[in-house]
């Protein structure tokens, strides 16, 4: 096992040269959590990649469980995975929905001789079938939260050669949560084994795990605080333990806390006997003096080092990350961070829907999705609709953001009584799974906009206190209009001015969907929503509505304390056949013009060590024939200076900091852009490259940021840029990353009104995702550029990637090429099958599109979509 240690913030700290407020220029490396633990090396525990060599067949098949199941004509694949690659515009139940299959033949590496030996996986869609050489082992149901098979328990030891069969189905269900037929949902049940699957190998006695172990607030380990201030914190570890050995055993619990750089700061020891097959828990405590509490803008995290020993060995351990704060919710008064007033909590939602791949995102892209939130300003996400991948919330523990997580359900409620069961099943699982994040902050444990009855709400709320016990738990989160939230919550969900009325709640009031305005439920109209193939104008409209939903966000007396934006990303949905095109960001996550409004609302005098930060300005025009009169820019700063023609003409306007509204209200300079004003400098004076606008950002009278612009001429050439957000491609076989060709004229000015179509190719250690019959290569050029796919393979080393127009020319645009290199895997890979062009990477035009989708007549559709109408009008006007 590969026992270099991750990297941790400090590290990150020390290994950035930095040009300017949060620019980095080396690559970073996030830390991985298996099962809750991040690796110790040392330990005694063993993490091996179990992703690579599956073989994949998409429907049903006899006897695919069996040992001697021929499984040679199936295609061979990675986990994360998709079912289907799709269309980034496949919403409307375009995706397939129904029975796939996975096998992976294995050898349990000789070096676990003596260990228990499991296979984890952190999800996969719908229901799931287990079948360990040709025995059915188990079932799960639910497309969220994580399950394990334990194979030394099936008899299975160091040297066995296995074969593993997965039967997932993604089907409509209504039976388990979220139960919603997907033709009336606002998501996509994308299929497949789509987060990652770990073999685990540990000591008979050992640390269990939280979800394994049905222990109500307990199993595994479980850190929490108390006493906090700025002088100390009381740090508590309760450790359980499990004896699967068949003798009586005596082990020590060592438990350290150390700094980000691995100072040590606390260690203490217990020991514990444990007859064969018995759990026992021991709780330690610590004392933290002048701790460093964890934040938003400073998200310092600490490390509780967990090793079980025997004498002076080390048999089984692990890495709690552990970030120190103190949350209040304090009604009329506001949320307040560590003693001290936070002020508005504004962030977004977040489904983890990706171009092409559904859910199937690797855990860089996670990573980079969290990112992408903390460089918009975002300190608070709350996931749609369900507990999102492990290694977001890792992410978003290391970026500072706060994290409302939410039980799988939306607008779906079954009157059996095991669908309430299996609802609260979930919770109980996710706050297991999520507890030790530091970014949680608050618990969704109901159906999001379901009229459900007051005994359901009520039992939730009491599984949220059971489950986490202690002071600063994460509070629990639900609509005000539900039955018994009002009463009994800690936190309801309503809207700016609900704090003004009479019949205010007593609560603070969160909005968990801002940003909304669609005209009805059948057609969903509205300005707030822009594909960014629709170039300058839907985009600037889009960024000035989100603006105007944003600004309402800061309207309180002090119970209001803010929302999350409905959605940052575009995404399939079920019910439309449209996608959700109101992310300020695309499916590909390219930026749209709304990033720059939600960025410019960032503190310019913020510093933070991983997010894009400090002042900022940017010009939303693109100087083009079409362009309006009116420039609108956005800053962080105090004031703005525009200048036009080489400073010919000159305005200067202040950023409106008003009490009760956004940070930074967006400028708008009247009447400064003339095309025909501008064809004069170009054609009549010979002199184009004074047909320019620059933006300066001033502050305390002195000019901090510059942008500048000019309108683009004539295609004329490629280019190329890789979207690593500073973390580099892993080559594990299931990584991607974004690389991005633009329409450039000869000064490198974007061409967006290029059209065109890129034809891309790749050599080296890389593989395109998707081919012409998914239209992802050749791809069409939108506003100036057009994205690919790149999937690492597992050998570490050079990509090069090239880029030129679908029929070329004299007068065409110049072909393009990037070279990057991936990086190695941390962790070794179980597996035997070797890789071959699967179908992530092509489709098959001849095989049919509409297996596995549900046809349904005008009556019938009309009939869902108004019941999809009548839950939206229930909880609000918007969304």
């Amino acid at each position: 096992m590969n026992k270099r240690p991750f990297l941790i913030l400090s590290a990150f700290l020390l290994l950035f040269s930095l040009t300017g407020k949060g620019q980095a220029t080396e690559a970073y490396r996030p830390e991985t959590s298996v099962a809750g633990f991040i690796q110790l090396p040392g330990s005694g525990r063993q993490v091996y990649n179990f992703n690579p060599g599956w073989r994949f067949f998409k429907g049903d098949i006899r006897g695919a469980e069996a040992v001697n199941f021929d499984d040679r004509s199936w295609e061979i694949v990675s986990t994360p995975h998709t079912v289907e690659l799709m269309p980034v515009e496949a919403s409307g139940c375009r995706n397939y929905q129904g029975p796939a299959w996975y096998r992976k033949h294995f050898v349990v590496p000789a070096d676990t001789k003596g260990q228990r030996v499991s296979i984890h996986f952190e999800a996969a869609m719908g229901k799931q079938i287990i079948y360990l050489n040709g025995k059915r082992i188990q079932e799960h149901i639910g497309g969220y939260l994580p399950f394990t098979l334990d194979l030394t328990a099936n008899g299975v030891q160091a040297g066995d050669s296995c074969l593993l069969a997965v039967f997932t189905d993604n089907s409509d269900d209504k039976s388990y949560p979220p139960g919603k037929r997907q033709y009336t949902l606002d998501f996509a049940y994308h299929g497949g084994i789509y987060r990652d699957v770990w073999m685990i190998a540990k000591s008979p006695v050992a640390i269990t795990d939280a979800l394994d172990s049905q222990i109500v607030a307990g199993g595994g380990v479980f850190v929490h605080f108390d006493k906090i201030s700025e002088k100390s914190a009381q740090v508590y570890v309760k450790t359980e333990l499990q004896n699967d050995a068949q003798r009586q055993e005596s082990v020590t619990v060592e438990t350290t806390l150390t700094d980000a750089d691995g100072k040590v700061i606390k260690r203490t020891s217990g020991k514990l006997s444990l007859k064969p097959g018995e759990k026992k828990s021991i709780q330690q405590q610590m004392e933290v003096k002048n701790p460093k509490l964890w934040s938003p803008d400073t998200p310092y995290l600490y490390r509780v080092q967990s090793r079980i020993k025997k004498g002076n060995q080390s048999i089984d351990g692990g890495i709690t990350r552990a970030g120190i704060r103190l949350a209040e919710f304090r009604g009329k008064d506001g949320f307040w961070l560590n003693g001290k007033p936070f002020g508005q909590l504004v962030g977004a939602n977040r489904h983890q829907d990706f171009a092409y791949v559904g859910n199937a995102l690797p855990n860089s892209q996670q990573w980079r999705d969290a990112k992408r939130l903390r460089d918009a300003g975002c300190t608070i996400i709350r996931v749609a609709h369900y507990p999102q991948d492990p290694s977001f919330m890792d992410a978003c523990d290391e970026l500072g953001m706060f994290v409302i997580v939410a039980t799988p359900g939306w607008q779906y409620w079954n009157k059996d009584p095991k669908f309430g069961e299996l609802v609260h099943q979930n919770t109980r699982e996710m706050i297991r799974r999520d507890r030790n994040h530091p970014s949680v902050l608050m618990w969704e444990p109901i159906l999001n906009e379901t009229r459900y009855p007051l005994d359901f709400a009520l039992k939730a709320l009491e599984i949220t206190k059971e489950e986490y016990p202690y002071p600063g738990r994460p509070v629990a989160a639900a609509d005000v209009h539900s039955a018994g939230v009002k009463e009994h919550y800690d936190v309801v969900y309503g809207w700016p001015g609900d704090d003004e009325k009479a019949d205010r709640p007593e609560q603070c009031i969160f909005t968990r969907e801002f940003g909304e305005n669609v005209d009805d439920w059948y057609a969903h109209n509205n300005n707030n929503r822009a594909s960014r193939s629709w170039g300058e104008r839907p985009l600037l409209v889009q960024a000035l509505s989100l603006a105007k939903s944003y600004d309402e966000m800061y309207r309180t007396t002090g119970l209001f304390i803010g929302g999350a934006q409905w959605h940052p990303f575009d995404h399939q949905r079920g019910y439309h056949p449209d996608p959700y095109w109101g992310g300020i960001y695309d499916a590909f996550r390219q930026k749209k013009y709304a990033y720059e409004m939600f960025r410019s609302q960032s503190p310019a005098s913020l510093e933070h060590p991983l997010a894009e930060c400090g002042p900022m300005v940017f010009i939303a025009h693109e100087m083009s024939q079409f362009s309006d009169k009116d420039v609108v820019v956005f800053s962080n700063c105090d004031s703005v200076r525009l200048s036009i023609y080489d400073g010919t003409k000159t305005w200067t306007k202040p950023v409106v900091h008003a009490k009760g509204h956004m940070p930074n209200a967006p400028v708008i300079f009247n009447d400064v852009w003339d095309f025909w004003e501008a064809r004069g400098y170009s054609y009549t004076q010979k002199n184009w490259q004074k047909v320019n606008m620059v933006a300066e950002g001033i502050i305390n009278g002195k000019v901090v940021c510059t942008q500048k612009k000019m309108p683009s001429r004539r295609s004329t050439k490629l280019r190329m840029y890789v979207d690593t957000q500073k973390v580099n491609l892993v080559a594990d076989g299931s990584d991607f990353i974004v690389v991005v060709a633009e329409v450039t004229d000869d000064s490198g000015n974007v061409r967006r009104l290029a059209k065109e179509n890129i034809v891309f190719t790749v050599e080296g250690e890389g593989e395109i995702v998707g081919d012409a019959t998914i239209n992802a290569n050749p791809r069409a050029v939108e506003f100036g550029s057009a994205p690919v796919l790149i999937r690492s393979t597992r050998k570490a080393g050079k990509i090069k990637v090239k880029a030129h127009v679908q029929f070329e020319g004299t007068q065409a645009p110049t072909a393009a090429e990037l070279e990057f290199e991936s990086i190695p895997a941390e962790l070794p890979f179980c597996y035997e099958e070797q890789t071959t062009i699967s179908s992530t990477m092509k489709t098959d035009l001849s095989k049919s599109k509409s297996e596995g989708k549900i046809k349904l007549t005008e009556e019938e559709r009309q009939r869902v979509l108004d019941e999809v109408e009548r839950q939206q009008t229930e909880f609000g006007t918007e969304k």
